[in-house]
């Protein structure tokens, strides 16, 4: 009777042990479901291999359902083995969902198992024939082997500095000099202490780090602003003047699917404000995510699954208008395919580059470029290895003009985590490099420079903080620059840019002179006591004579000033004399006489320091103290007691100078087309370059 009861109870309990597990597993698959609809992938993945582990083996079809989802989150957060054996398991399990061989396939591409994956998307194509993300994938599997083994040019190093022990990606590169970048993270020092229901991990912010003095970057700190949040932060990037930032922001909410969203930011000196929500469509239902700004600053690039693409994730774009933006527009094909476009980014030149895994590759995300050819029309080439792997490779930002920078790549972390590399590609590149400054005085950051060339290139170029601006040149073109200012006149440099061995940089130069106040004229030399002008004044008149030539439209007054000594009556009749010699070159060079003024002050206007001026002097030989507005009277110069001090600042006196009178000269309009000028200058330069040697137009 003992042993019987006994018998009884332990059926009992096996059989509540039983109804428990089923319970549970019920549970858990419920939880899940739930977790995976609501986007939170590592959380479903759990519960998912929860309720799997749980299901008898004998319930085949329950444990291939099971396997399925688990493979599903895992392909999302990027476990790419766990991946591959759980999509195996729901086919050894008799899954009834044919999607389970091309996800199969192309998680076994990302893994590098080229041959299996090949076998797993032909097994696919059986059951449909004509899927194109099938049929690419197949071409990876033939292409992503050869190319691993032909490396091109690219040189790819991981760089421990900026990554962590989690997530590291998207790497934006900023300032004049790419001595600064940004970067997502999701490292420990990420705002907030929750973990995401996505990925497993804490959510991401935007770090930051600077090159010190010698040029080396210093430890990556989150940046301490309103853009972080407890939400996730991610791709980022800059407006060409880099006073805007876009980045992606996705929000939590417990009981309803997280959609990515674009939010901008303001820099005001070295801090960022507050956010703002970009409002590129009423569309609440799509995502909008990782912004990239063309380097014209007109368009904003965006990657959506807004309804109406080619499928996935595509990229679309928007116009950057004063008060919000403009229509989206889908970049369509080739750009786009069935699979997933993402991360679009612009090297300075204009190219495009983004990520792909519709388009063949080596296996996950590949990086492309895209670019214009003239006889067949858009081109996308994959760069192909070392800078694309099998795995995820993204988010590219260029250090300049150069073909050299950083990327996010998940190659080598097995828990599918990404990091940051730098890359570098040998090339010829032929550049220039611009300096936009006030003549004897600071650079011009609101200046632009007018690039016209021979080609037809016809661009508006704005300058840094510092005045200057880098531009790639074209071998074989002949090019125009025309540095403008408000407030100041136009200065021309001409470049002709031949074939190169080597990479080369065009230095110009764009001393401004401005408009409202006397300019001096360097390098204008008289002979001793006379008004003659010396052979050594040549160049600086001739210079003179293209700067009229270059600004047609205005009129001058050319000024000669003498220093306190002698007598007032004599100085100033010299300096008259003076100011018509060079009035009279000017003519006899072609400028109109009726466009200049010559008068002679003598010694009644002294020079006035300007803050310039007065910094130069203190680091000449010998050292001359003055303050900015100081005005270099006789008395002043005579109460300064060195003999040496004295005469530097007598020669300061002894000058020739010109300021404008007016600026609408042989026309009838106020507004001079600086574009326009440079257009022409462009146009006569090319008419030259077609004369034969007698002088007559070859046609």
């Amino acid at each position: 009777m003992t042993r019987h009861i006994l018998y009884i109870f332990l059926s009992c309990s096996i059989l509540l042990l039983v109804l428990m597990s089923c319970s549970n597993e019920a549970i858990a698959f419920k939880k899940a479901e739930q977790s995976y609809a609501l986007g939170e992938y590592y959380v479903a993945s759990t519960l998912y291999k929860k309720s799997y582990t749980r299901t008898p083996p004998k319930e085949r079809e329950k444990r291939s359902i099971r396997a399925f989802k688990m493979g599903e989150c895992y392909r999302h957060i990027g476990y790419t083995q766990k991946a591959v054996a759980a999509y195996q398991n729901a086919i050894r399990y008799n899954t009834s969902d044919s999607l389970a061989y091309i996800h199969l396939g192309r998680q076994q591409l990302k893994a590098g198992q080229y041959k299996q994956a090949a076998q797993s998307l032909n097994q696919y194509l059986e059951f449909d024939p004509g899927n194109e993300l099938a049929r690419s994938g197949l071409l990876s599997a033939e292409l992503g082997p050869q190319w691993k083994a032909k490396p091109n040019q690219y040189k790819v190093k991981r760089e421990p500095l900026f990554n962590s022990r989690r997530s590291d990606y998207s790497p934006m590169l900023m300032g004049d000099d790419s001595d600064q970048i940004i970067l997502s993270s999701t490292r420990k020092e990420a705002t907030g202490d929750d973990i995401s229901g996505i990925t497993g991990v804490k959510f991401s912010d935007l770090f930051f780090s600077r090159k010190n003095e010698q040029g080396k970057w210093q430890t990556v700190q989150v940046i301490e602003s309103e853009i972080n949040t407890e939400y996730d932060e991610g791709a980022s990037c800059l407006s060409p003047d880099g006073k805007t930032m876009y980045f992606t922001r996705c929000s939590s909410d417990p009981s309803y699917p997280r959609y990515a969203e674009i939010w901008q930011s303001q820099r005001s000196d070295a801090s960022w404000s507050k956010p703002t929500k970009c409002d590129i469509s009423r569309d609440t239902l799509s995502s909008f995510a990782h912004p990239a700004v063309s380097p014209d600053g007109l368009w904003l690039y965006f990657v959506s699954d807004f309804p109406g693409g080619e499928g996935g994730l595509d990229i679309w774009r928007t116009r950057i208008l004063s008060n919000g933006f403009g229509g989206m527009e889908n970049l369509g094909r080739p750009i786009n395919t069935a699979g997933d476009e993402m991360f679009p980014s612009f090297r300075p030149n204009g190219d495009f580059y983004f990520s792909s895994d519709g388009h063949p590759g080596m296996g996950g995300l590949d990086i492309f470029i895209a670019y214009e050819d003239s006889v067949r029309g858009m081109i996308v080439e994959n760069l192909q290895y070392p800078l694309n792997s099998s795995a995820d490779d993204f988010g590219m930002t260029f250090e300049g003009v150069h073909n050299r920078g950083f990327f996010s790549s998940s190659r080598g972390d097995g828990k599918g985590w990404e990091h940051i590399y730098s890359f570098e590609c040998p090339e010829i590149l032929q550049t220039v490099t611009g300096w936009v400054y006030e003549k004897d005085g600071y650079e011009l950051p609101e200046a632009q420079v007018y690039m016209v060339g021979n080609d037809g290139t016809n661009l508006k170029l704005s300058v840094r903080g510092d005045g200057s601006f880098t531009q790639v040149l074209k071998p074989g073109v002949d090019y125009v620059f025309l540095g403008t200012c408000k407030g100041f006149l136009n200065v021309k440099n001409e470049i002709r840019v031949d074939d190169a061995e080597e990479s080369h940089d065009f230095v110009l130069q764009f001393p401004l002179p401005p408009i409202n106040i006397p300019v001096l004229i360097d390098n204008i030399f008289y002979e001793f006591d006379k008004a003659d002008l010396t052979p050594e004044s040549t160049e600086a008149l001739d210079r003179l004579v293209v700067m009229m030539n270059e600004n047609a439209n205005i009129t001058i007054e050319l000024s000669a000033h003498c220093d306190y000594r002698g007598n007032d009556s004599y100085n100033q009749r010299l300096s008259q004399r003076r100011a018509e010699s060079v009035v009279r070159y000017l003519i006899q060079h072609g400028v109109a006489k009726d466009r200049l003024t010559a008068v002679g002050y003598g010694e009644s206007r002294p020079k006035i320091i300007s803050k310039k001026l007065a910094e130069t002097l203190l680091t000449g030989d010998p050292k001359v103290e003055v303050q900015e507005n100081d005005t270099l009277t006789e008395a002043y110069i005579l109460d300064v007691k060195d003999e040496k001090k004295q005469e530097v600042l007598n020669a300061l006196n002894r000058r020739t100078e010109f300021r404008v009178l007016r600026t609408t000269y042989g026309t009838t309009f106020s507004e001079y087309n600086p574009e326009e000028e440079a257009r022409k200058a462009a146009a006569k330069r090319k008419e030259e370059e077609v004369k034969n040697e007698d002088g007559n137009f070859i046609f």
